[in-house]
């Protein structure tokens, strides 16, 4: 028996149904309800026949166009627009896994904090919530981490727009740095090559 079967039956007698386990490209994805997000990863981290003890990462991911050409209306494939995905290790088994759990309201994303099972993702989550604004509740300090803190809006989600909402020049009259509204007309990116309906999109 492989690793990765190993790891996989070593899951599916944790979690049974509860979770979903897919397998692709020879990696293992466990998708975890939001409200069992917490107890899930303590059991990953601390079960015997899992020990992941280190969370590499962890990231949000928008999927309200995902797998779409920008030209099309996107159909609706997932459960929510927003998801929080965890890359996972044991150092101890020499394994690896994918964690995903799709988190709930769209117009105002929250999902618990993971900052007291993997400390190393208080920044992580921290960057989740600056580019995606998918809040972590329970976390320690959710500060903005690479925007400005009176950055507003969201860089990563797709109905931001390219030129931002304000921009900030140095004023030699105030001696300051000021925000105003941004002064870049808004205009619609036109690509050079127009492809037909459906390019590239699996059938």
């Amino acid at each position: 028996m492989t690793r990765l079967e190993t790891l996989k039956n070593n899951l599916q007698a944790q979690f049974g149904a509860s979770c979903m386990l897919t397998e692709a490209f020879g990696e293992l994805t466990l998708e975890v309800p939001a409200d069992q997000w917490v107890d899930a990863c303590k059991t990953l981290r601390d079960q015997s026949g899992l020990l992941f003890e280190s969370c590499i990462d962890l990231c949000g991911v928008d999927y309200s166009t995902y797998g779409e050409p920008a030209f099309m209306v996107p159909a609706p494939k997932f459960p929510h627009r927003f998801a929080v995905v965890l890359h996972l290790m044991s150092v101890t088994k020499n394994w690896r896994l994918r964690v995903r759990t799709w988190v709930p309201n769209d117009e105002f994303p929250v999902v618990a904090s993971l900052v007291n099972v993997w400390p190393s993702v208080n920044w992580f989550e921290r960057e989740a919530f600056d580019l995606f604004g998918i809040v972590f509740e329970g976390h320690p300090d959710l500060r903005r981490i690479l925007t400005d803190y009176g950055f507003i809006g969201h860089p990563f989600r797709k109905d931001f727009p390219l030129s931002g909402n304000v921009e900030m020049r140095y004023d030699t009259e105030q001696k300051r740095v000021v925000y105003q509204p941004v002064s870049i007309e808004p205009r619609e990116i036109t690509p050079r090559i127009i492809r037909e309906e459906g390019y590239g999109v699996e059938r």
